[in-house]
């Protein structure tokens, strides 16, 4: 895929975004690619992902470090959507699984591993 051409996305209305960051292991980055693709994650992870609220999800790398911008309905409530994300099926053995690939402390539930990100600039915000 060539980067330039971009990413379609399709609006769902108003929504909320929350955008986060996390430190990966560069020795087993590809390793991290391949089991976030599309076809190689645990089903139940985009499922439980749904069911706990979260409209879209989206995650970049560039070199060691991936990027996760999450789309949310407006009255979306953080901590209560990933404390229902945490007791769903297969997602502690998923955080378990894929922290060999993080540099984060163990055991710790995605919303302990990802650190959110402060929004500092919006083109819509801008020109208003």
């Amino acid at each position: 895929m060539n980067l330039k051409d971009g990413y379609v996305r399709k609006p769902a209305g108003a929504t909320k975004r929350f955008c986060q960051f996390l430190k990966l292991n560069s020795q087993t980055l590809e390793q991290y690619k391949y089991w976030h693709n599309s076809h190689n994650i645990w089903k139940e992870i985009p499922e439980g992902i749904r069911k706990a609220g979260i409209l879209d999800m989206e995650i970049y790398v560039i070199e060691n470090m991936a990027f996760m911008i999450l789309e949310t309905p407006i009255d979306f409530e953080w901590d209560e959507a990933f404390g229902k994300l945490a007791t769903y099926e297969k997602q502690a053995e998923w955080e378990d699984f894929v922290s060999k690939y993080q540099i984060t402390e163990e055991g710790k539930r995605s919303e302990e591993k990802w650190q959110l990100v402060e929004r500092i600039f919006s083109l819509t915000d801008a020109i208003k």
